[in-house]
């Protein structure tokens, strides 16, 4: 890495990483653009969609370009906590055995920790990944282990939901993302999806994307320089206060909902921390811009998957969020003057 100038040198290894997600998934530039953005900000990402849509073929993608171990995991209704930590085995004598699971074997080595349809997982399983989120680190073994390098992947199925526990707002508060995946829609896109051999087979796929463009070692430093290299304006600043006021209280800044009183509607707006991850993400958004400080533009992006997830409505209303989170999201980036 350049010593001098390292964000100049990493900008040019994110734009190939981006790149090579783009071989790999095609019709999908916002949610690669928005992953990248994670990888950058050091935050976790929930990916949502409907089966077959290439959530999982993305996400191996990323840890293909990142390089580091990789650990995946299947939500299932009879998985515990204990699963993630351990197992249990008899050896060829018959005697028992005890082994790390999938959190613990890699050691610092495990830079991503897929998590397939965390919404079949039990509360107490998303308890446990809640710590290792928040402090990427978990005790077992009488010791503690720490995993500094660790970014959390899950994914979501939306379309089933019989044997499934639904993310409590702890648990989607931890996410930095929300990503929506839908099938792409260009024709340009679909032709080679559906009839390029080369689409077919999914591990063949994402071996042909470059492998190791970063590394994963690396990608802590690099944040922290970019958070403190991108600027951001005292306008802007208070912009992005005034965002988050009216994810509070809408109405103070004249934005009313169809068929739904915003007033009544908000049980909780975004957290403090969730609007420290939209700042980090506009600031990693600015630099991929090959700008050094943040515009409206930037925030304005990244807002809905950043700040869409943490805004709470009460129980009367939960059963619309689909319908009444886009629409207020999209009113406040078009009715709060940006500077």
């Amino acid at each position: 890495m350049n010593q001098d100038n390292p964000l100049a040198d990493s900008l040019e290894r994110a734009k190939r990483f981006e790149a090579g997600l783009g071989q790999v998934v095609l019709g999908q530039e916002r949610p690669i653009r928005l992953l990248t953005l994670a990888v950058f900000a050091r935050g976790h990402a929930l990916l949502e969609g409907g089966v077959g849509v290439g959530k999982t073929t993305l996400l191996r993608a990323v840890a293909r370009g990142i390089g580091g171990d990789v650990e995946r995991i299947e939500g299932t209704i009879d998985l515990m906590p204990n699963d993630l930590v351990y197992y249990t085995y008899l050896d060829e004598h018959g005697r028992p055995g005890v082994a790390p699971g999938p959190l613990l074997k890699h050691g610092e080595q495990l830079s991503i920790f897929f998590f397939n349809e965390i919404n079949r997982a039990r509360p107490q399983v998303h308890s446990l990944l809640l710590r290792v989120m928040a402090e990427r680190s978990v005790s077992a073994f009488n010791r503690e282990f720490r995993f500094p390098y660790l970014q959390v992947f899950a994914d979501r199925n939306r379309v089933e939901k019989e044997e499934t526990f639904e993310l409590p707002a702890a648990a989607r508060d931890r996410f930095m993302l929300e990503i929506a995946i839908e099938p792409p829609t260009d024709a340009a896109h679909m032709d080679p999806i559906l009839f390029d051999p080369r689409f077919y087979d999914p591990d063949r796929l994402v071996e042909s994307a470059p492998a190791e463009t970063l590394s994963f070692r690396e990608l802590n430093g690099i944040a922290e320089a970019l958070q403190g290299g991108i600027h951001v304006s005292a306008r802007l600043r208070g912009y992005v206060q005034d965002l988050w006021r009216a994810t509070w209280r809408p109405e103070d800044f004249g934005i009313a909902l169809h068929e739904a009183d915003s007033g009544d509607m908000i049980e909780a707006g975004a957290s403090p921390r969730g609007m420290s991850y939209l700042v980090r993400l506009a600031r990693v958004q600015a630099w991929l811009s090959g700008r050094d400080r943040v515009e409206p533009e930037d925030v304005q992006y990244v807002f809905a998957p950043a700040v869409g997830h943490r805004i709470f409505l009460r129980p009367v209303y939960e059963y619309r969020r689909a319908e009444l989170i886009p629409e207020l999201v999209g009113k406040l980036i078009r009715q709060i003057a940006a500077p």
